[in-house]
């Protein structure tokens, strides 16, 4: 659950009505495998990922990080039920995928730079608090199968 009072609410719901889901779903995806080269590991099947022009060029990054973020915006739909919403992916990652659920935490803070990227300064400081506390729920939300 993401407590948030009803003006971060909306302004998270207004700014999230601009994004460009796929567009930033493969340019969020695309910094985690950069700055982050480890994660590459749980994308073996993506093919070349071994320099930043592979990876931002690559389709399945792209196609990912957009799944990525239409999941991410299905939550903010429910942010009373992160858990609830999220309980099949957490599982999925935990059981199946393996992944780090440190990795949850890399991603939310990577959509937050691509945000105030994109967003320059309608991407306030307190539009980013929001933001860092809904991305918390979510990786919170999809770390729950590892508890």
């Amino acid at each position: 659950m993401v407590h948030l009072a009803d003006d971060e609410k909306a302004a998270v719901s207004a700014l999230w009505h601009k994004v460009h889901v796929e567009e930033f779903g493969g340019e969020a995806l695309g910094r985690l495998l950069v700055v982050y080269p480890w994660t590459s590991r749980f994308f073996e099947s993506f093919g070349d990922l071994s320099s930043a022009d592979a990876v931002f060029s690559n389709a399945k990054v792209k196609a990912h990080g957009k799944k990525v973020l239409t999941s991410f915006g299905e939550g903010l739909k429910h942010l009373d039920d992160l858990k609830g919403t999220y309980a099949h992916l957490s599982e999925l990652h935990c059981d199946k995928l393996h992944v780090d659920p440190e990795n949850f935490k890399l991603l939310g803070n990577v959509l937050v730079i691509v945000l105030a990227r994109h967003f320059g300064k309608e991407f306030t400081p307190q539009l980013q608090a929001a933001y860092q506390k809904v991305t918390t729920g979510v990786s919170t939300a999809l770390a729950h199968k590892y508890h």
